[in-house]
């Protein structure tokens, strides 16, 4: 039988984790040929050559409350003319079949972010209408008895949910992102590492740690800063890849560090995996990550990798065998753990580990699991 099959997402951006994870499954699922037809219902959609249908909901709007308000509302109506027999939504909107968490729990990221807010900072995000639609549009979806399941992408997300929102166990499906297994491999090292760092300035004994991802104060680059800084090795260089509006203000923060001589801002790349092929270790300090694709590929890469404990990766850590864990806002944590990982010979113990974390992960399996849900649901 073959499943008509609608994924709704909002926009594609190719600096964007969630985005690139949704051109990665399109992809992977448009294999299966005979068992899907696919369906793409997007505002904006640049993923390169199609292979599945694409339907534009492309409203006027003014403003992100309005884009977001305006899409949703768009997308209902389209839903009530076209006929699927599954509508998994990749955005937070009642009335589809499946909701795949990829954006994870926005609730939770709130109580997160308040931690590191002033008491004006919470006040503002406590009255600012996006937040507040936000908010109830996931309370709504989660509460709307059409909902037949969730694709939690980590254990992480599964239980934020069921905390926030009590959803049903049984409607709770944990399916960690699939990863290209031979276009992220350790063989990028030996294609890439010197002339990456030689392109950079970066000494090619260094300890190179590689940050990959846009938003830079939801991901920590600020407290990674201060690390490199407190780090006993001054050998430590970091490689900070992504666009963030506040880049500059970054720039600085290294500078009044001492350390921006230690530290390059290549801004958005379309292809890291040759910035992957140039470092030693990855390191993540977000405050809330529902997984991170840059994880999984920095593990598939063999990149022993240093995460916080409310990045959904973190279940696929071990510490001291491939990678570490800390606090996100713990500074001297995350220094220790960077010096742990500089020492010689540390990460080359790893390498294997790392690899072996995700090595499950593999773009068919992750869409075996998504097929035998639709049919299960079916």
């Amino acid at each position: 039988m073959t499943i008509r099959l609608a994924l709704v997402r909002q926009r594609y951006n190719p600096f964007g984790g969630a985005e690139r994870f949704v051109a990665t499954t399109l992809e992977a699922l448009a294999q299966r040929q005979g068992a899907l037809a696919l369906t793409l219902i997007t505002r904006k959609w640049t993923g390169g050559e199609q292979k599945h249908a694409v339907i534009e909901c492309r409203p006027q709007h003014l403003g992100r409350l309005g884009r977001d308000w305006s899409f949703a509302r768009c997308v209902q109506r389209t839903l009530a003319r076209e006929k699927f027999d599954l509508v998994q939504s990749h955005e937070r909107i009642a009335g589809c079949d499946i909701f795949r968490a990829g954006d994870g729990v926005h609730a939770a990221w709130l109580e997160q972010r308040r931690r590191q807010q002033s008491p004006l900072g919470r006040l503002g995000a406590a009255l600012s209408p996006w937040h507040r639609y936000t908010l109830a549009a996931e309370r709504q979806m989660f509460a709307d008895p059409r909902l037949k399941a969730v694709i939690c992408i980590s254990e992480l997300v599964r239980d934020d949910i069921r905390r926030f929102y009590g959803v049903p166990e049984h409607k709770l499906h944990v399916i960690y992102n699939g990863i290209d297994l031979d276009r992220y491999h350790p063989r990028l090292a030996a294609e890439h590492r010197r002339a990456v760092r030689a392109e950079y300035g970066i000494p090619d004994a260094a300890p190179l740690f590689i940050y990959v991802g846009s938003g830079f104060e939801r991901k920590g680059v600020g407290p990674l800063l201060q690390a490199v800084a407190q780090a006993n090795n001054r050998d430590i260089h970091l490689l900070v890849v992504g666009a963030d509006k506040h880049l500059e203000r970054y720039r600085q923060q290294a500078e009044k560090l001492g350390i921006a001589r230690r530290v390059v801002f290549t801004g958005g790349l379309k292809d890291v995996r040759p910035a992957y092929g140039a470092a030693d270790a990855f390191v993540l300090p977000t405050l809330y990550e529902p997984l991170s694709n840059a994880v999984l590929e920095a593990l598939a890469c063999g990149l022993p990798s240093v995460v916080s404990d409310h990045c959904g990766a973190a279940e696929l850590i071990t510490p001291g065998i491939n990678g570490q864990v800390c606090d996100a806002l713990d500074v001297p944590a995350l220094a220790a753990h960077l010096d742990t990982l500089a020492a010689p010979g540390v990460v080359a113990g790893m390498r294997q580990a790392a690899r072996g974390a995700v090595e499950h992960l593999g773009l068919a399996a992750m869409s075996e699991r998504l097929l035998a849900l639709y049919r299960s649901l079916l």
